[in-house]
C-alpha cells in the first residue's frame, strides 16, 4: 500500500513531520477538556495515564524498528522522544544530556503543556508534572529497557513561579532496579490492527538519511532524511496517533456507557480534525479552497496511514472498509450521519466550505461512503469543539530553524 505521504516533496515532508508530531500532542487538549466535564480532574487524569502507558511502548518500539537504532540504553530513549507526539520538538523543548549508556538527563528549555495547564492553577500542574508524568515516563522507558527508571531532579509547580528550565529529570538505568511491566492497556492494544499495521521499509539508496544508527542529536534534522525515511516516519506518527485515540477510547469506555463514551470520543475528533487540518494546510501553504481541503483531507491524521484507513481520492473522499474500521477507531466515528468531524477540518481551511456525504450503494459494503466539497455562500461559526483545543498555545505555535550538533558524553 503506497503511502499518502508519497506525493509529498521531501523538503515539504521536513516542514510537515514537527507539525505531525505537534498534532498529535494537541489531540489531550482536544480530548481532556471532555473528560474533566465527564469524570472530573482526577478522572481525567487517570484517563490520561491509562492512554499514554498503553500507546507509548508500542509506537516507540516501532519507530526504533524502522529507523535502526534498536537499543537497550539511555542513548536509545532519548532517540526515541525526539520522534514522539508525546514530545513534539520546541514546544516540548528536550535537551538532553549523556554520562554514559546508562546514565543520562534532559530538562525542559519550554514546555508547552506546562504553558496550558500553568493558568488553571497548581493542581492541574501537579496533575500532569507528578500524577501523569511519573508512570507515563517510565512507560515510554520499558519499550527500550525494563530497568530504565525517569525521576525528577525538578518540577512544577514551579518555585520561584519564573524558573527555568521548567523541569529536569534524571534517566537511570539499572539492573537492580526492579522492572517495569506493560500496562493492562498496553497488553490488549498489542493485538489491534494498528499496532501491526506493516508499512513498506525505508529505500537506503534514497537520497539522504535512511535511518537514526549514528550519533545522538541535540534536534532532530528532519532535512537531513531522505524522501523515503520522511515518508515513513510520517506514516509511523500517525500511528502513534490512532494507536493514542485508541487507548483513550478503551480507557473512557471503562468510565462511562457506550453512547456517552462515543459522544466524548466524537467531541475529541472533531476538535483535533480542525486544528490539525489548519496547521497541515498552513505548513505547505496549500490553496484555501475546494481542491486545498481535498488535499489537507488526504494528508489528514484521520485518513492516515493509507496501510491502516482504506480511502481513496479523486473528485472526492471514499472511504472502505479496513483495519481501522475493525479496531473501532477514529474512521468509525465519521460517515453520511457524522459529518462534523469533516466539517471541522474543510472549514479550518475555509469557512465557507462544507461536506455533502454520501452513503453506501446496495452493492457496496455499509461502511463505505464518499465525501465532497463544497463551498456555500455564508461561512460557517467554528465548531465549539474547535475552540476548546484552542486553549492550547500548540495551536499557534510557530517552529523555528535550528542547527543540529551531535551530544557527546560528558
Amino acid at each position: 500500500m503506497t503511502s499518502r505521504y508519497a506525493s509529498l516533496t521531501r523538503e515539504q515532508l521536513a516542514v510537515l513531520l514537527p507539525e505531525l508530531l505537534l498534532i498529535g500532542q494537541l489531540i489531550d487538549r482536544s480530548g481532556m477538556a471532555w473528560c474533566i466535564s465527564a469524570f472530573g480532574r482526577e478522572g481525567m487524569q487517570e484517563v490520561a495515564i491509562e492512554e499514554w502507558m498503553a500507546s507509548s511502548p508500542i509506537y516507540t518500539r516501532r519507530m526504533q524498528k524502522a529507523l535502526r537504532y534498536e537499543g537497550d540504553d539511555v542513548i536509545t530513549i532519548f532517540k526515541g522522544l525526539q520522534l514522539d507526539i508525546g514530545a513534539p520538538p520546541q514546544f516540548m523543548d528536550f535537551r538532553y544530556t549523556v554520562h554514559d549508556r546508562w546514565n543520562g538527563e534532559f530538562h525542559l528549555d519550554h514546555c508547552g503543556a506546562l504553558m496550558d495547564v500553568e493558568p488553571m492553577g497548581p493542581d492541574f500542574v501537579k496533575g500532569m508534572c507528578h500524577d501523569i508524568e511519573d508512570p507515563t515516563f517510565d512507560a515510554t522507558a520499558v519499550a527500550t529497557n525494563a530497568h530504565a527508571q525517569v525521576r525528577p531532579i525538578h518540577r512544577p509547580p514551579r518555585m520561584p513561579a519564573e524558573r527555568n528550565p521548567h523541569c529536569a529529570w534524571t534517566v537511570k538505568i539499572d539492573p537492580a532496579y526492579p522492572p517495569v511491566s506493560e500496562s493492562e492497556g498496553c497488553v490488549a492494544l498489542q493485538s489491534s490492527k494498528a499496532a501491526l499495521t506493516v508499512l513498506d521499509d525505508i529505500d537506503a539508496s534514497d537520497d539522504g538519511q535512511s535511518d537514526y544508527s549514528g550519533e545522538l542529536m541535540a534536534d532532530f534534522d528532519f532535512s537531513a532524511y531522505s524522501h523515503s525515511a520522511l515518508v515513513r516516519m510520517a506514516d509511523e506518527v500517525c500511528l502513534q496517533m490512532q494507536l493514542l485515540n485508541l487507548g483513550f477510547l478503551r480507557a473512557v469506555q471503562a468510565r462511562t456507557d457506550a453512547a456517552a463514551a462515543e459522544e466524548i470520543a466524537t467531541k475529541q475528533l472533531v476538535g483535533i480534525a480542525g486544528v490539525a487540518a489548519e496547521r497541515i494546510r498552513a505548513a505547505l501553504d496549500l490553496p484555501a479552497d475546494e481542491v486545498g481541503a481535498l488535499r489537507v483531507l488526504e494528508l489528514h491524521p484521520l485518513l492516515n496511514p493509507a496501510a491502516y484507513v482504506a480511502a481513496s481520492f479523486g473528485e472526492g473522499l471514499t472511504v472502505t472498509p479496513g483495519p481501522a474500521h475493525e479496531d473501532g477507531g477514529w474512521i468509525t466515528l465519521v460517515g453520511p450521519d457524522r459529518i462534523a468531524p469533516l466539517q471541522a477540518a474543510v472549514r479550518a481551511v475555509d469557512p465557507h466550505l462544507d461536506v455533502q456525504v454520501t452513503a453506501a450503494s446496495r452493492v457496496e459494503p455499509a461502511e463505505t461512503w464518499t465525501a465532497y466539497v463544497e463551498r456555500r455562500g455564508e461561512p460557517a461559526a467554528e465548531a465549539s469543539e474547535v475552540a476548546v483545543t484552542r486553549f492550547s498555545t500548540g495551536t499557534s505555535f510557530q517552529f523555528q530553524p535550528r542547527k543540529s550538533i551531535p551530544i557527546s558524553v560528558v
